[in-house]
């Protein structure tokens, strides 16, 4: 495959109306996460060391249980409206955003078979480097399931895994290189972009999760140039999180994980 192929044919849409399209949906949503990741960290670089500092996922946003699980499922149904707004931009003229972007079970042996491989290595990867972080103190604690325990505990923790997992990969792969490549972007460019990204908005983590999420960025950027499907990425994304989010519940606290 060249590394510099021809942009693809952009058809109505003008480099200006790309542009701002890209703006108004990163704004709208992992650039948007991105800012709020800068100022969470440079906030916390002015509290005390980051060894010091514990970042919890998935918190409780309500006292009472069932508000705090209303609260949750709003959270999750809302943060992928982004996604809905991606798929309907990219589909136009007959075409299936879905299609476009290999965002289908049309190809389920490449999709969990390549999707679980790269969540081993990834999630083999990501605890070298949390406890590299850790060691070194630029890693916070962290915590990646914050909810108290109730009997929808464990489906909403699964729930908001898939959310990150379809978010950030439909979002930061699948409609990023597909614009970027229509405005001329090489492919090495654009899988670089794509992996700052995903590393920025992580930094409110410390920087130990941001340049491990480049790495994955990186990974997963290439994968996507070969299978030209993000469905595997979706798979191992939410195999990752729902892995770490529901693992942490059930037994992080009892064997001291997140300290």
């Amino acid at each position: 495959m060249s590394l510099n192929p021809a942009p693809l044919p952009a058809g109505r849409h003008s480099r200006g109306y790309l542009w701002a399209e890209i703006v108004i949906v990163l704004g709208l949503s992992l650039g948007q996460s991105a800012v709020y990741a800068v100022v969470r960290l440079l906030d916390k670089l002015t509290q005390g060391p980051l060894a010091a500092q514990t970042t919890r996922m998935n918190p409780v946003l309500n006292d009472r249980a069932y508000f705090d699980l209303t609260y949750q499922l709003l959270g999750i149904v809302f943060a992928l409206v982004p996604v809905v707004l991606v798929l309907f931009l990219l589909s136009h003229g007959g075409e299936s955003a879905f299609r476009i972007l290999g965002f289908t079970f049309r190809k389920p042996a490449v999709d969990f078979g390549l999707g679980l491989s790269l969540a081993t290595l990834i999630g083999a990867g990501t605890l070298g480097v949390y406890a590299a972080g850790r060691a070194w103190g630029i890693t916070t604690a962290i915590v990646p399931a914050a909810l108290d325990s109730y009997w929808w505990t464990v489906p909403v923790l699964v729930l908001s895994g898939v959310r990150y997992a379809i978010l950030e990969e439909v979002i930061v792969v699948g409609y990023l290189f597909h614009r970027l490549r229509e405005l001329g972007w090489s492919v090495p460019g654009i899988i670089v972009a794509s992996a700052v990204l995903r590393g920025t908005y992580h930094l409110y983590q410390g920087f130990g999760p941001f340049a491990g999420n480049v790495l994955m960025g990186l990974v997963f950027g290439y994968a996507y140039t070969k299978t030209k499907r993000v469905m595997p990425l979706v798979v191992a994304h939410a195999a990752l999180d729902i892995g770490g989010f529901v693992g942490f519940a059930l037994f992080g606290p009892a064997i001291g994980i997140g300290t």
